[in-house]
């Protein structure tokens, strides 16, 4: 099998040149799709052999999937890859589960009666991002935020309303996944309940729109920071109550000590007879008596 390009290369060479076809095109797919590439209309009544070529974008190496009329086949690829017919018995290349290490350069060599075909076919991959809105502060400042994160192509991000300025980030890594970012001032004390950014891309049939709210982290964060104020104010309002009051003691010491020192107040006691006068008395008045007995 792997002698059977030379062989139909003998035969290229002894058609006319008015019929060898040469097309390139570029196509897209979805992420996880499977994916289906033709490089000829005709059927395999007509055709003698097909060979696709395959340069993927993360493989070092060519491989190569053929096929011809006598039943001989060949299968460099072994990652998923086959060869089918339709229906109607015309070839196709069959990717399952389509993703970005299949992106590449795909060419398709058939050989028919009468003529042949060369297709040259740049597939490309197309991933949604992952998307995100939030309000957040900077330099004492509210800024809303859109994110789509990790999307082929660069997804596109606009706003429902402008604001004082508006700047885009865009940044890929390595395997050509996109980042953008963007963040709208806003203006001070906007209402943001009706605020958007809308999201775009090939990946959708629609738009995305997401309204920004404040981070989880940012409102646990603000209600700490409230927490922590309120404390401090009731420690700072005890600490200097209890100031007071030590002062206040510290004056009303210092005012007994500086006054002179007064007498004990002189309590009123009636004035008591000594006793042996109170019983002088009583025997007088017992001896009296006895006189007039």
């Amino acid at each position: 099998m792997r002698d059977m390009p030379w062989i139909y290369a003998a035969i290229i060479l002894l058609l006319p040149k008015a019929c060898h076809v040469s097309v390139v095109r570029n196509e897209a797919f979805n992420v996880g799709s499977d994916v289906n590439l033709t490089c000829s209309n005709k059927t395999w009544n007509e055709m003698m052999y097909v060979i696709w070529t395959i340069d993927m974008k993360y493989n070092p190496k060519e491989c190569k999937i053929a096929f011809d009329t006598e039943g001989r086949s060949d299968d460099s690829c072994k990652d998923g890859k086959s060869l089918r017919n339709t229906s109607s018995a015309q070839s196709y290349l069959h990717i399952p589960n389509f993703s970005d290490y299949d992106v590449g350069v795909y060419k398709c060599e058939s050989v028919y009666r009468g003529a042949n075909e060369n297709y040259k076919i740049h597939v490309a991959i197309t991933v949604p991002p992952s998307i995100s809105a939030w309000l957040e502060r900077k330099d004492n400042r509210m800024v809303a935020v859109c994110k789509a994160e990790s999307g082929i192509p660069a997804a596109n991000i606009s706003w429902s309303h402008m604001g004082n300025s508006s700047t885009v980030k865009t940044s890929n890594d390595s395997r050509g996944f996109y980042t953008v970012e963007s963040l709208l001032e806003l203006p001070e004390g906007m209402d943001t309940v009706n605020l958007s950014c809308v999201i775009r891309h090939p990946y959708w049939k629609g738009e995305k729109i997401l309204v920004p709210e404040l981070q989880k982290g940012y409102v646990l964060w603000l209600c700490v920071l409230i927490v922590v104020v309120i404390i401090v104010f009731l420690a700072g309002v005890l600490f200097f109550a209890q100031k007071k009051i030590i002062m206040l003691r510290q004056c009303q010491q210092s005012d007994d000590t500086s006054s002179p020192s007064k007498s004990p107040p002189i309590e009123d006691v009636e004035e008591v007879e000594p006793y042996a006068s109170y019983i002088q008395r009583v025997n007088s008045i017992y001896n009296s008596s006895d006189l007039y007995t």
